[in-house]
Formats: C-alpha cells, sequence, structure tokens
C-alpha cells in the first residue's frame, strides 16, 4: 500500500493501519505482536518530514486521534490535551478562536500534533517544547501506556527523546499544551516586526489571528506547497557553532545571518549559507534547491528518495568545503 508522504516519492509498505484510540492502537499492537514479534512498525502523520529511501518492509501506523479536552484552567492558563492525529496548523487556529495563546509562530507548519511533539517543530523564536506540558504515548512492542513530563522528553532544537533513543519505540498518542490567556506576542526573530509593519499593522497593536496570518503569508510567499512540488518544508537544520567560529565567519561575510543560542553559541542560518555556496535554484537530476528558499529541496518530479539524498549529499559537501559548517538534515531518512 503506498505512503502518503509530502516529498511525493512512490514508496510502499506492508500495510497502512489507522487507529482513532488508545484501545484500538493496543489492540492493533496485540494482534500484530501475538501473529509476528519481529514485524518493524513505523508512526507516519501527514508524512511531511520523512523521507522514504525504498518500500518500507512493515506496517505504517497513522493515528486517527481527535479532539481535545481542558485538564485545567486558571485566569492566566489552561492546560489543553490534544489528540495526536488533529493537524497541528488546524489545533492552532481552533486555540487562537478559544483565546488560547502561545502557538501562533508555530502557524502553518505541516503535519499533526504527535509529530510536532517528536519533532519539537520551531519557527519565528518558538519552539513546540516552550508550550508542551506532557506527552503521552504506547509502547510498540509492549502495548504499554506511557506519560512524559516535558523535562522528560530530551527537547533540543529540533530533537527529542522520540527521535533518538525511543525512535520507533512508541506511538504517540495526546500532547497537553499550556496555553496563556493573555496574548503576549512573540517578535523577536529578524524580520518579524518588519513583516508586521508591511502589511500595515502595529505590534503594539497587534492581535494573535493578525500575528498568525502574517506568519502564514511569509510561509506561503517563500515555501512550496507540497500539493504542488514534493517537499519537506525546511530540509536542514539551521547550525549551531560555537561563538569563536562564529566571529571567524563574521569577520569574512560580515552580513551573514547570525542569531543568539545557547551560551557560548550562535545559531547560523543554513538557507544563506547553502545559498551562498551556489545552490540556490540548481537542480540534481529530479531533485531541486528551490529558488525562493534554499533550505527547502523539491522533487520536480519522479524524483526517488536516493536522488533527494544525493542532493542532499551535495549540498552538504560544498557547504562544509566554503564554510567549514557541517549540515545535518532536519528530516528523518527512514
Amino acid at each position: 500500500m503506498r505512503i502518503e508522504n509530502t516529498f511525493g516519492i512512490e514508496a510502499e509498505a506492508s500495510a497502512v493501519i489507522y487507529y482513532d484510540s488508545e484501545k484500538g492502537l493496543i489492540k492493533t499492537i496485540q494482534r500484530l505482536r501475538a501473529y509476528d514479534d519481529s514485524i518493524p512498525l513505523l508512526l507516519v502523520g501527514e508524512g511531511s518530514n520523512l523521507l522514504f529511501l525504498s518500500d518500507y518492509k512493515g506496517f505504517i501506523l497513522k493515528s486517527n486521534i481527535k479532539g481535545f479536552t481542558i485538564k485545567q484552567e486558571t485566569a492566566d492558563d489552561v492546560l489543553v490535551e490534544v489528540g495526536s492525529g488533529e493537524i497541528c496548523d488546524e489545533f492552532i487556529e481552533q486555540a487562537i478562536q478559544h483565546g488560547w495563546y502561545g502557538m501562533e509562530n508555530l502557524s502553518l507548519i505541516p503535519g499533526q500534533v504527535g509529530a510536532a511533539a517528536v519533532q519539537n517543530i520551531g519557527a519565528y523564536g518558538v519552539e513546540a517544547q516552550d508550550v508542551i506540558e506532557e506527552v503521552k504515548g504506547i509502547g510498540l512492542n509492549d502495548a504499554e501506556e506511557r506519560i512524559w513530563k516535558q523535562k522528560d522528553c530530551g527537547y533540543g532544537y529540533r530533537q527529542s527523546i522520540f527521535k533518538g533513543e525511543l525512535w520507533g519505540k512508541y506511538a504517540i498518542t495526546r500532547v497537553t499544551f499550556r496555553l496563556k490567556k493573555h496574548f503576549e506576542p512573540k517578535l523577536q526573530y529578524g524580520g518579524l516586526v518588519k513583516a508586521i509593519e508591511q502589511a500595515g499593522l502595529s505590534k503594539d497593536t497587534l492581535t494573535a489571528e493578525q500575528l498568525r496570518q502574517v506568519i502564514i503569508d511569509i510561509r506561503r510567499a517563500k515555501l512550496p506547497d507540497p500539493k504542488e512540488q514534493g517537499n519537506a518544508g525546511s530540509f536542514f537544520k539551521n547550525p549551531v557553532v560555537p561563538k569563536e567560529q562564529a566571529e571567524r565567519l563574521l569577520s569574512e561575510y560580515p552580513t551573514m545571518p547570525h542569531y543568539p543560542a545557547e551560551e557560548g553559541k550562535i545559531k547560523l542560518a543554513a538557507g544563506w549559507l547553502i545559498e551562498q555556496a551556489g545552490w540556490k535554484g540548481k537542480s540534481l537530476g529530479p531533485a531541486a534547491v528551490h529558488d525562493r528558499q534554499a533550505l527547502v529541496l523539491v522533487n520536480k518530479g519522479g524524483a526517488t528518495g536516493h536522488d533527494i539524498q544525493r542532493l542532499c549529499e551535495a549540498v552538504k559537501k560544498d557547504v562544509k568545503e566554503r564554510f567549514g559548517i557541517e549540515l545535518e538534515p532536519e528530516v528523518n531518512f527512514i
């Protein structure tokens, strides 16, 4: 059965199984393990952060757990438990309508809520970990339920325990977010204030709805629609380098975009590095670097996972030779 993925890569799995409740998932895992306890199982949401290099020799599990429940509420914030099968962007829209704030900067990032917790999605100075309170999941081997508090999720830049040591071992079922009831826009990310002003808005009177729309407009202007051209959004992580290394590069490239990171580190813009290495808009067979955003690799039509991987390695090689920086893919290779 074909595996849906935003890259538009042709890949098949032995079967695709949907579940709409924890009870249904537990029964599915128990049944599969009783039949063959060595069958590989892979969780796929919208397939927006996966690159399939071949067919998957196992079963795909897809969450259809929907809805959200208020777990706790005060005058200042609210704890909302959300089904892992909810589309993250749709939940953000609903949250704003309910007067729950904190996820506006993550608007229009593709994928389900469960994947957002796994990937620690982020944009414009906000990451999923900033609003996640806890994550619930079920073991793919023992069908046992488990809960992780935010501090136990191993969150880092586009990283979590679910992408690391627990990769392929659990299915995320629900995510609880702590959201504010008073809107406090986060506008520190470079270019966001300028975009707000260009839209004829004021940062002093900005509403959550307006901020969400500005971010949606920015993303649509620079990122291709996967329905029109296969891609997985940002393909590479923005590299975080020692401050001394960043200062050496800035002495040679004074206009290089850079942002503060953890102590003693500086975050650089991978898209800028790729563009300076000459790859923006260039193709390698049916795979290409997007002509408006060099951070995005696209399927021009008929590309295989290996075609995308070949382009990825060529881009990494040239960036490493020019800047001495090793780019790391954000996308998971399967």
